[in-house]
């Protein structure tokens, strides 16, 4: 058996020390003499290479295995393929894309790893793991070469596929036009073997789709086919036949999958074929009957598809290539296509349809396949044909939207909005009409269920989309949107679709994607392939042993034995217990049933399990199927040499029917044996097997670290691509949806209207004198034109009356209520989709996400949207916030507006174009015409965003399906791995591919008589050995969807059920060992015959409160049928079920062991809102249907219907009573119509025997546990009100141990009552006065709190004080008599301590000279410099002339004021007013550009540089026409021919050739254009211009002159403006050289104030490194030196921000230069200091744009004052002893005026340095404390060379004379440090002082004598 596990070649190496090894596509390094590239080597023609390669397959596939094989991979070739177009664009797309990728990814590749993509989303995994190491990442392949396409022939078909398809090297390869034919022949292997594999279908298009379009294919395939013929060397010509072979087969896969696109190169090909084969036959080769056959087909389908190219039907790729059926013969099932067909939704056509034969066998395995892919696809065909039909019947009906269908479910007004990227591909948003759905509960309705097929239209389903849902979310759905996933025939015609189409959609009820995936694996698996055929097919009843049994079969079933200890006595002899590995097939040398402790029948099914290659098991209720399923895995499990005989290992396939029964028996698996298992099925609800979902298992770091290369190469690629187009189609996506949620600001509509139109719009109604011109910067002309704005040309809705107002209100409401209160079921929608979704399927969302993409979404909301549907007003500008007084209207007008626009927005009916040439003026519209041309508008506006969009929808499809496959990949090496792989039948549909390679020999399947024959059939391969099925088929069968297949052609059959009815051997499992003998009597014998009950249920306990176990309660109450929906409820049967659960509950029976079954859903919410959670919390609730394999200790069953018809429903089907009735261990209680039921006759058998033995009657008798003899009758949930506590309704008696009596009325909980709680009165005496406790009894008795008068010893009042507490511990509650020591009364109680600090308010003077009211208590603290807010408004006038807005702490006492708040107002260049703050320079204007010329409009800031358009410019007329680009100056004169046009009053026009035509009639408004301004408009030849922006004319030669002169005092640079209104001139052609001019000028002023990006950069670099430069900064302000050092890190500064920073770095240098010489200060002044240094650092820290002239006049002039005052400090502390008398009073005066509050102006300055200047004499300016004279003198004096003074630690200075070296130590006279030293060494403490002489270094040191001998060598030379 050929081993399929991955190669090692695979997996990633680390290469040798020395050595680089050759990735995989990368050539290998050259040996000697030998061509570095083979590839261009074999290109070239160089020498040829004898022998041959290792084939891929030498055995071509017949044509139709080929096409079935495609299907296989998911492609049923007539659901329709890409079209050529499409796919040769996404192919040079992806190619050139592919190579950027390794362009940017692979540079210098060798000896580096790359990191994978940035990218990590919610719909794909990352495919490192965070611990995967550097070596190990995949690389990106280079050119293919000759020996890795070598290496390709010996890996798997599925890896050669994925890595041809992910290699960039592969198109450049087939490009070439010429090769070796060696390489050529290897080539078409490669591709051959890479198109033989059945999993990889997108990569293996994609392959072809480069192939299809390649030189190679062209070109070099049909030069080596004609090279053939001329071949002179035998031995490569018997090699042709070969190749041949290995073409051929490549050209059916190419005609198979491009009928269209490549029937042109391959119908050319096979023409050169034949003479070739005729050349090579003549020559003496063989030719083999099978290449000439296969040839024989291409031919015949090539000539097919020629004809059908001549007729005109073969345009693309999607054409059907259907085989052609002899006359009269059956159509295959094999060829019929899974969806319905045109003619089967028209014609009404039945289908061909054979019964499942249940009484005999099948004629032959086709037939048996062919039947049940028949049975299958007609149950969810023929709804969803039946109800079309009576959907086409009925479209004149008027009330379509209220009638009720069948078969299916209809949705009106359904759009398709908007594309969105997923997991699984492209979905689309889907918009559908919420109002005739308004009573669907969606949590819990069917409707839209995952996987469920839907069927759209637009033409009455003349042409029609079929779709699946993808994604339902509660909340999306009642808004009316769902997300569905198009079938790929469908996404053909999807690029034509726009948002407002609008489509009816048609919903079938079934499954769609189960049918699916079982239909087609019932279309790919071969009849040969079919195990089992003898027994399945042919019914015959021999059943063999398993294959792998002949082989010899010994089991050791020592684990299975619960004591092995006692494995001596349950053995049978001595000779079994010396060897414990037995025989299996010799049932005497088993153990005994009671050492496997199992009963008869069990032991039965045991060995029967493991003896018979077809093992049925079927196991009633409780008889422990799943215990025996366990058992035989466990068996299994640990025997797994005796069926795993090969090398290659496969696991035991377990597939159950539900997610709880699969998680059920894992979770059994999983306890008896620890072993490797995957899960594939639903979300899991055990802990246990979370860790084995595919998701998990994909994520484990050493799963990632074996995962093979090439797929992890692939991923890289794959995801690089999705996340690109990703980002692409997210945009434009939204974009789609955003014109659906309110109306578009015109500017974007723009380019969709016409120039006339434009005009008319925005220029506003020209008749309306009323009319006054809206600021467009706030509002949107579109908004005004429709309607909806402030203008008063709109048409205002009448108010609306309290009626419609009423109405309207009630349609915004949301219906139901919140019910949280109550206890939760399981919606049965979660629970469908629950086993429908498999859990890595799941759509997960962060909800972080969600919320960033919502703000997204909002803001380009804000952006395109002029009016938003989610706002009740129109949107203002964006940027801008809307304000109540721009949106005034009432309420009830803005929800009649947002209906009106919704409404609108959703209609059909459209202007035409011609329609809309034909008007000249849109205001003159009514408002329904506005909107049809809107909607024109829009459409055209969607169609192009559509189109922009679609590439990227199609690329992102194509890798999201190649995606796909590679994780099938990845899960296969899971699955491969696994010994146990469990699914449920829905997850075993979707992987049926897997498991055809994974090939399980073993398959069990739970629950088996549940799962639909052709499900079981799909999900076996032909590997399988060893089949057991375990279920009931007399409990729930499958069920179908059509009753006529159920019933009359036995489609609910299943195989299990079949086999046993054609006597297939099985085993019945007969001991019960769940329920008691009273209700196992009602399944026995009506339903089984022999059931037995195992001894342990004789041993259950009474129910207690009722005098039975089992009851059935009688009743005729009517049942009410659900509105939405087809099933029912029963209010009586509710209510009573309620009561009689709160009846147990009181029985002291835990919630656990109650469950709660009916048999409609409509019942289970009927149940629901009767249950609040507080008294019902852990009660389950459960339809019966959902509860197989389910038990409790009591079941409370309501059975619903009842009705005088006598329809009982699906109540009368034998399984559903089976499953009913079995689920009760202890005890079971029904509720029902048991007259009407007893018409069915399993019922009336049932009935009879529960008559029998008194279990059934009107009512149920109640026992008290209490009062035995006490019994209550009760039939309806009022009769529980005479046991309101579950007893009975005499009173309790009990004496408790209060003394008091129960006041409950008689309850069996509690008996002895450590629970209750007594709520009389308490009566006990809690004080010596006899007062008595006031709190109820059961509350324990607190002290007396009743207050009495007692007298407060400290103060003597007399106050109210509780009776227990002391008089000393009472606080007084008088006012405290006492005055403070400032004179104000204490202002607490008297008996709390008086206050420390005085609250009362007095005015004070601050010390800034200010008078504040401040607390009394602050007054004293206030001398010792305690801060207070001075609040008084600073008076001070700003630089800019404003009063300053700030007060005189925020000032910080005048010397750094706020900044002014006044608008600034300035005119900008740009003609806008600075709308910033009066800072004094004004930034670039932040309004949207208006600079705009007849193509295009800037829509940057208004600062920002305008690029210049470089269309053609328009300005041109019949004499003179401007040949330059729209942005240059015009090269063409003004022209001053009169227009010869006709206004539309018939008079001519006033205006000039080639101007647009002026408004104003001569004739008609004579007044207005007469009228002087320039001074010649009133002569009669007078012509006139009319500005564009403004629509104010003038008389064109004075406006020329306005125009085109230059004021020699001009300087500002601006537009021209319009003299009338001043509007800036920017529009009009005639002068258009002059505005170009101006605007070029401004533009050069914006470039200056920007500054260009090289001076930019520049500045930057130079700014970093004077900050790096600036050491002593970085030291003490760390944090600003950081906060500076990342501002100049970032991109895109501006001057502006560099101009920050320079001022920045150079304030905060100056303040760490003073910070430091704060050292030089004395001690005690250093703190005052310190906080002024700190004060500047707070206001710098403060945030800003830049630093204003007032700001920089403020912090200079304060840094200047504390650098004075830092200077005078350390003076002061230099000549402390001299700081008496006159001096110290300078020093004072020149304080005072430094340590001011307010600002230090230039007086203060001048009057500062002449008082410091006299001082010099007297204060040192040295650190010596003496003066400059003083120093020079002591230094001559002493005359010592320099480097003898030195200074002691503090300071002092001293000499050391002769040599300068220290020889002995002393004490420094001032402070009394050591100073000195020894042998000519200094202390450490001391050093050099070198201010004295200027020495640089002691004049004893090696310093100085190295140097003195340098001078000595240097005098004797």
């Amino acid at each position: 058996m050929e081993d399929r596990r991955p190669h090692l070649e695979a997996r990633p190496r680390n290469p040798p020390t020395n050595h680089r090894v050759p990735i995989d596509g990368e050539v290998p390094p050259r040996a000697r003499n030998q061509p570095s590239n083979p590839a261009a080597s074999a290109l070239r023609g160089g020498t040829n290479h004898a022998g041959r390669h290792p084939r891929a397959s030498n055995h071509p596939v017949p044509f139709q295995q080929r096409e079935e094989r495609f299907r296989a991979m998911g492609r049923n070739p007539h659901q329709g393929r890409r079209n050529q177009e499409e796919h040769t664009n996404d192919e040079v797309r992806d190619q050139r894309q592919n190579q950027n990728d390794t362009r940017r990814r692979n540079d210098n590749q060798e000896g580096r790893s790359h990191r994978p993509p940035p990218w990590s989303t919610d719909n794909f995994q990352q495919w490192r793991s965070p611990h995967q190491k550097p070596a190990e990442q995949p690389q990106q392949m280079k050119r293919l070469g000759f020996k890795f396409l070598e290496s390709l022939l010996q890996k798997e078909p599925s890896e050669v596929a994925i890595t041809l398809a992910t290699s960039v090297g592969l198109k450049e390869l087939l490009s070439y036009s010429s090769m070796k034919p060696s390489f050529l022949q290897l080539i078409c292997q490669v591709l051959r073997k890479a198109c033989s594999s059945k999993i990889d279908r997108q990569s293996i298009l994609h392959v072809l789709g480069i192939l299809n379009n390649s030189k190679f294919l062209r070109v070099c395939l049909p030069a080596y086919v004609v090279g053939m013929i001329t071949e002179p060397i035998p031995d490569i010509r018997n090699q042709y036949p070969e190749h041949i072979s290995n073409i051929i087969s490549l050209l059916q896969d190419l005609v198979s999958v491009f009928p269209a696109s490549s029937v042109q190169e391959t119908s050319m090909l096979i023409s050169l074929l034949p003479a070739s084969l005729n050349a090579l036959r003549a020559s003496g080769v063989d030719i083999e009957e099978e290449t000439e056959k296969n040839l024989e087909k291409v031919q015949t389908i090539i000539a097919h598809l020629q004809e059908k190219r001549r007729e005109g039907t073969l345009k693309l790729d999607t054409y059907t290539l259907v085989q052609s059926e002899a006359e009269g013969q059956i159509e295959s099932y094999r060829t019929i296509p899974i969806y319905p067909t045109y003619n089967e939704v028209h014609l009404d056509e039945r289908p061909f349809l054979r019964p499942n034969i249940i009484s005999g066998k099948y004629e032959n395995t086709t037939v048996y396949l062919d039947t049940h892919f028949r049975l299958l696809r007609e149950d969810f065909v023929r709804p969803l044909r039946e109800g079309i039909l009576e959907l086409l019947q009925s479209f004149e009906d008027q009330c379509l939207r209220k009638r009720k269908f069948d078969d299916i479910r209809i949705y009106f007004d359904a759009r398709i909005i908007t594309p969105m990227c997923s997991a699984s591909g492209i979905v689309y948003k889907v918009q559908f009409d919420t109002k005739p759905l308004k009573f669907v509960r969606w949590q819990n309705s069917k409707r839209l269920l995952y996987g469920s097929l839907v069927c759209m239209s637009k033409d009455n389903f003349e042409t029609f989309l079929f779709a699946t849902v993808s994604n339902r979310e509660h909340e999306d759905l009642c808004r009316g949107i769902v997300q569905l996933c198009f079938n790929e025939q469908s996404q053909q015609l999807l690029a034509d679709v726009q948002p407002s189409d609008s489509f009816l959609m048609v919903e079938t009820t079934a499954y769609f994607e189960a049918y699916r995936h079982v239909l087609e694996g019932l279309q790919e698996i071969q009849e040969e392939d079919v195990p089992f055929q003898r027994n399945i097919v042919e019914c015959d009843s021999h059943v063999k042993e398993p294959r792998y049994l002949l082989m010899g079969g010994r089991y050791d079933f020592t684990p299975l034995i619960e004591n092995p200890s006692a494995i001596g006595e349950c053995l049978r002899g001595a000779e079994v217990l010396r060897r414990s590995r037995v025989n299996v097939l010799d049932f005497s040398q088993w153990p005994s049933k009671e050492a496997l402790n199992l009963d008869d029948s069990q032991m039965e099914a045991l060995q029967f399990a493991l003896t018979r290659e077809l093992a049925i098991i079927q196991g009633p209720p409780g008889t422990g199927k799943t215990y025996v399923g366990l058992k035989i895995v466990q068996a299994l499990l640990t025997n797994e040499s005796v069926w795993q005989i090969n090398a290659q290992k496969f696991p035991i396939l377990v597939v159950c029917y539900t997610n709880h029964a699969l998680d059920q028996f894992l979770e059994g698996i999983y306890r008896c044996q620890k072993t490797s298992i995957v899960r594939v099925g639903g979300r899991s609800n055990s802990e246990i097997l979370k860790q084995f979902t595919l998701r998990e298992l994909r994520n484990k770091r050493e799963f990632r670290r074996t995962l093979p290369m090439h797929l992890r190469r692939a991923y890289m690629s794959i995801v690089t691509e999705m996340k690109e187009s990703e980002q692409e189609l997210q945009e434009g996506a939204k974009t789609l949806e955003c014109t659906m949620r309110g109306v578009l600001r015109e500017q974007y509509l723009e380019k969709y209207i016409s120039p006339q139109h434009w005009n008319s719009l925005i220029n506003g109604p020209v008749q309306d004198a009323d009319w006054v011109c809206v600021q467009p910067s706030k509002h949107s002309m579109m908004v005004e034109w429709l309607g909806l704005g402030v203008g008063s040309f709109a048409q205002c809705a009448p108010p609306a009356g309290p009626e419609s107002t009423a109405q309207a209100e009630g349609e915004e409401e949301e219906e139901g209520e919140e019910e949280g209160s109550l206890i939760e079921i399981a919606e049965e929608a979660d629970l469908i989709q629950a086993d429908r979704v498999i859990e890595e399927e799941e759509v997960v969302r962060p909800r972080r996400r969600k919320k960033e993409e919502s703000g997204a979404d909002q803001e380009l909301a804000k952006l395109l949207l002029a009016m938003r549907l989610d706002q009740y007003g129109p949107a203002t500008t964006a940027g801008q916030d809307q304000t109540p007084e721009e949106w005034e209207t009432q309420r009830n007008q803005k929800k009649k507006m947002k209906r009106k626009v919704k409404v609108e927005l959703r209609k059909l009916n459209t202007m035409t174009e011609a329609e809309a040439n034909s008007i000249q003026d849109v205001w003159q519209l009514d408002m329904n015409t506005r909107w049809q041309l809107y909607r024109l508008w829009l459409q055209m506006y969607q169609a192009d965003t559509r189109r922009k969009i679609l590439s990227y929808e199609r690329q992102y499809r194509t890798s999201a399906e190649r995606m796909a496959e590679l994780r099938l990949q990845e899960d296969l090496h899971i699955l491969k791995d696994a010994q146990i792989v469990g699914m449920t039948t829905t997850g075993a549909a979707k992987y049926r591919q897997i498991l055809q390679q994974v090939e399980p020999r073993i398959v069990i399947v739970e629950e088996a008589a549940e799962v639909l024959e052709a499900h079981t059939i799909a999900t076996l391969s032909k590997a399988c050995q060893h089949l057991i099925l375990i279920g009931d088929h007399q409990q729930l069968r499958p069920s179908a969807n059509v009753y006529d297949l159920a019933k009359n052609f036995n489609l609910e059959v299943s195989l299990f059920e079949r086999l046993v009815k054609v006597s297939i051997p099985f085993v019945r499992l007969n001991h019960q060992h769940r329920m008691r003998p009273e209700i196992a009597r009602l399944l026995t014998p009506h339903i089984y015959q022999d059931l037995q009950n195992h001894p342990s249920v004789l041993k259950y306990e009474q129910i207690k409160g009722v005098s039975s176990n089992l009851f059935f309660v009688e009743h005729n109450f009517p049942e009410q049928e659900i509105q939405e929906g087809k099933s029912h409820q029963n209010h009586h049967e509710a209510h009573f079920v309620v009561e009689l659960c709160q009846y147990f509950l009181c029985q002291e029976y835990l919630p656990s062991q109650i469950t709660i079954l009916t048999t409609y859903t409509g019942q289970l919410f009927c149940l629901r809102k009767l249950m609040p959670v507080k008294r019902f919390a852990g009660i389950k609730v459960h339809v019966v249907d959902k509860y197989q394999g389910e038990e409790n200790d009591i079941i409370l069953l309501s059975l619903v219907r009842s009705n005088q018809e006598g329809k009982v429903g699906f109540l009368q089907i034998p399984n559903r009573i089976c499953v009913a009735l079995s689920r009760a261990k202890k005890g079971m209680y029904c509720i029902g119509n048991m007259q009407m039921l007893a018409k069915v006759p399993l019922w009336s058998k049932i009935i009879h025997t529960l008559r029998e033995n008194n279990q059934i009657g009107p009512s149920l008798r109640l026992c008290c546990q209490n009062h035995p003899d006490t019994h209550t009758l009760v039939s309806k949930a009022s009769d529980f009100q005479k046991v309101p506590e579950g007893g009975c309704s005499l009173p309790c008696e009990f004496r408790l141990a209060c003394g008091h009596v129960c006041t409950r009325a008689c309850h069996p909980y509690d008996s002895s009552h450590k629970e209750f709680q007594c709520m009389k009165p308490c009566q006990k005496i809690i004080c010596p006065d006899g007062h008595r406790c006031p709190l109820v009894c059961f509350q324990e008795c607190q002290s007396c709190q009743v207050k009495v008068p007692k007298i407060i010893f400290r103060c003597g009042h007399k106050q109210m004080v509780p009776c227990s507490m002391s008089e000393s511990d009472f606080c007084c509650q008088e006012p405290c008599p006492k005055v403070l020591r400032c004179g104000h009364r204490c202002s607490r109680l008297c008996g709390e301590d008086c206050v420390q600090l005085c609250p009362e308010k007095v005015t004070v003077k601050l010390k800034c000279g200010h008078s504040q009211q401040v607390e009394c208590g602050h007054v004293e603290n206030l001398k010792y410099g305690l801060p207070v807010k001075c609040t008084t408004k600073c008076s001070t006038i700003l630089d800019c002339g404003h009063p300053c807005p700030g007060s005189c702490h925020s000032c910080f006492e005048g010397r750094f004021h706020e900044r002014c708040q006044q608008p600034c107002k300035r005119l900008l260049i740009c003609s806008h007013e600075c709308q910033e703050p009066c800072i004094g320079e004004c930034p670039p204007c932040q309004r949207t550009c208006q600079n705009r010329c007849v193509h295009s409009q800037c829509k940057k800031k208004c600062g920002e540089l305008c690029s210049p358009c470089v269309e053609p410019c328009v300005w041109r007329c019949q004499h003179y026409q401007c040949t330059k680009l729209c942005s240059e100056p015009c090269n063409r004169p003004p022209c001053y021919v009169p227009c010869t046009k006709l206004l539309a009053c018939g008079h001519p026009c006033i205006g000039l050739c080639g101007e647009p035509c002026p408004k104003k009639c001569r004739v008609c408004q004579l007044d207005e254009v007469t009228q002087i301004f320039f001074g010649f408009e009133d002569e009669p030849d007078a012509r006139f211009v009319q500005l564009e922006d403004c629509s104010h004319i003038f008389e064109v030669q004075a406006l020329d002159r306005y125009m085109n002169e230059q004021k020699d005092d001009e300087v500002a640079i601006r537009l021209k403006i319009c003299p009338i209104c001043q509007v800036p001139i920017r529009k009009n052609l005639r002068y258009g050289a002059s505005i170009k001019q101006r605007l070029e000028e401004i533009e050069i002023i914006k470039e200056k104030i920007q500054g260009s990006v090289g001076e930019i950069t520049a500045s930057q670099e130079q700014l970093k490194a004077l900050l790096e430069s600036k050491t002593l900064f970085s030291q003490l302000r760390p944090i600003e030196f950081l906060m500076l050092k990342v501002k100049l890190d970032q991109k895109n500064l501006s001057v502006k921000d560099l101009g920050l920073v320079e001022n920045s770095i150079s304030f905060y240098d100056h303040l760490a230069n003073l910070e430091r010489s704060l050292e030089k200060v004395h001690h005690l002044e250093r703190q005052g200091v310190r906080t002024r240094l700190e004060q500047v650092h707070e206001w710098l820290a403060k945030k800003r744009l830049s630093f204003s002239s007032q700001e920089l006049s403020d912090i200079q002039s304060e840094i200047q004052r504390l650098t004075y005052l830092v200077t005078l400090l350390m003076r002061c502390k230099m000549a402390e002893e001299k700081m008496k008398g006159s001096i110290a009073e300078e020093v004072s005066s020149i304080r005072n005026i430094l340590e001011k509050t307010c600002k230090f102006t230039q007086e203060d300055e001048q009057l500062v340095q002449k008082k410091m200047d006299a001082l010099k004499t007297t204060l040192p300016c040295s650190g010596l404390g003496i003066s400059e004279e003083e120093r020079v003198q002591i230094v001559t004096a002493l005359n010592v060379p320099r480097g003898h003074w030195f200074k002691c630690p503090n300071g002092h200075i001293y000499v050391i004379t002769e040599c300068g070296g220290a020889m002995q130590r002393g004490t420094c006279p001032e402070c009394q440090e050591v100073i000195g030293g020894e042998n000519h060494t200094l202390e450490r403490s001391n050093q050099l002082a070198p201010e004295m002489d200027g020495a640089q270094h002691p004049a004893w040191s090696d310093t100085a004598n190295n140097l003195m001998n340098f001078e000595e060598i240097r005098r004797m030379i």
